[in-house]
């Protein structure tokens, strides 16, 4: 027997930061890692397959996920952006890969949900997974479109989904709000492993955040993933105090989980 749960695993968005942090560790967790993007990218590990591909071609789609057992999909639009570039990355996008899968028989998608499903309530509000959606922007739109997308698939389709909702995946906390949203590159290593070896998730959503003092959010309802973050946001506090100051608590960096997306106007406006 293989020492694999999975055979074949597909990381999209390979260029990105995300996709570039967990290119090594997918690697050992597999015998065949493809990696994709929309742009070229280099081989860096004896087992990965470079595939080109464009989320917005569901041809494309289909043929990078045959043969694939789990996907990594860190790809799409990363941050806010135009309608139409929302649309073609995330949610025509996500449809795409989400056929392929279902066509090309792919047992567990694991992929980049966001805070921005639920950025406009405000960080007095401890949230977990049953909150209902309140996006704060374009891009928040077209991730509470994916999760709505993951749990019809996984009700119809059968096909497992873990949506991890990313707060701040960054090498250290830069300012206030990301004290209290950290996600550091080692825990979002340790959080797509769990849920790579989860044994049942069906559609599973889960915060991608690490052990903060300042807490935000509750996985009570994704214990059965075994995921324990283990860095702190607070080890940054004082360097973050020292360079920035104190910030008011109707900043609207810090009134909201979603920060500046919730306060931001319309982006198409500009």
């Amino acid at each position: 027997m293989s020492a694999f749960k999975y055979q074949n695993i597909l990381l999209t968005g390979a260029a990105g930061a995300l996709g570039e942090q967990l290119r090594e560790t997918l690697s050992k967790s597999c015998e065949t890692l493809t990696v994709s993007d929309r742009t070229s990218l280099n081989k860096k590990f004896e087992n990965e397959k470079i595939v080109q591909a464009d989320l917005s071609s569901l041809e494309e789609m289909i043929n990078l996920t045959k043969n694939i057992d789990c996907v990594v999909h860190m790809g799409g639009q990363s941050i806010e952006g135009s309608w139409d570039n929302v649309l073609n990355s995330n949610i025509t996008g996500m449809y795409n890969l989400y056929e392929g899968c279902r066509k090309n028989n792919v047992k567990r998608v694991i992929w980049a949900s966001s805070v921005h499903t639920v950025g406009f309530y405000p960080r007095s509000e401890v949230l977990d997974s049953k909150a209902k959606p309140r996006p704060d922007s374009n891009y928040g739109l077209s991730k509470v479109f994916g999760e709505s997308l993951a749990q019809y698939y996984w009700d119809k389709y059968k096909l497992e989904t873990v949506s991890v909702r990313i707060y701040s995946c960054l090498a250290e906390p830069k300012d206030h709000r990301i004290l209290s949203t950290w996600l550091s590159y080692d825990d979002l290593r340790s959080l797509i492993v769990a849920c790579i070896k989860t044994a049942n998730v069906e559609h599973s959503i889960i915060f991608g955040v690490s052990n903060n003092d300042s807490v935000l959010i509750d996985n009570k309802y994704a214990k059965h993933i075994g995921y324990i973050p283990r860095d702190n946001g607070e080890d940054y506090r004082v360097k973050v105090e020292t360079k920035d100051g104190f910030v008011d608590s109707n900043d609207p960096l810090v009134k909201t989980h979603g920060g500046y997306f919730a306060s931001a106007g319309h982006f198409d406006d500009s």
